[in-house]
């Protein structure tokens, strides 16, 4: 009978992942983040495009992998601890940030790229947050190195923005 009473109280699998739609969003968006870069690499030579490879490898690497990281560290989070307006904030700030540091690559109007940066860290910092209820697995420590690479390498892009805006 124990036996039996314990088989009934456990979740079934799917229970086990919260229904979090920031989180399955953000992972939606890293695929299809992911699917475009591979697009605009297939489309850079044919066409001549000047920033076709840098905008292929930023999508793919920053807003596809990157942001399906995020997404699916927040598919593995409990869901009683997570707040989904938290969740949101990430999606749109991260996407709105990547939206305006590649157009200001192209337009070459580094301003433009320091406010996407700017909202990229802040994205990065709401995700850092919502790590916290995270155990300290390899897969979390893994997930917080992602997170602290993203971290590194946003004043690095910004800086680089910089220096190719003097040299146009």
């Amino acid at each position: 009978m124990t036996s039996h009473a314990s088989a009934t109280t456990q979740p079934a699998p799917l229970d086990l992942l919260p229904r979090d739609p920031s989180s399955r969003t953000l992972v939606a968006l890293g695929v299809a983040c992911v699917v475009a870069g591979g697009l605009v690499a297939a489309v850079t030579s044919p066409l001549d495009l000047g920033h076709g490879s840098w905008v292929a490898a930023y999508l793919v690497l920053v807003g596809g992998v990157g942001q399906t990281a995020m997404g699916v560290a927040g598919l593995v989070t409990p869901g009683a601890e997570r707040r989904a307006s938290s969740g949101w904030a990430q999606v749109g700030t991260w996407n709105t940030g990547n939206a305006l540091v590649i157009t200001g690559t192209l337009v070459t109007l580094p301003l433009l790229v320091d406010v996407g940066g700017l909202a990229c860290v802040v994205a990065l910092a709401i995700a850092l947050l919502r790590s916290r209820r995270l155990h300290g697995t390899l897969g979390t420590w893994t997930y917080r190195g992602v997170l602290a690479v993203l971290l590194v390498s946003v004043p690095v892009g910004l800086v680089l923005a910089h220096l190719r805006a003097a040299r146009a």
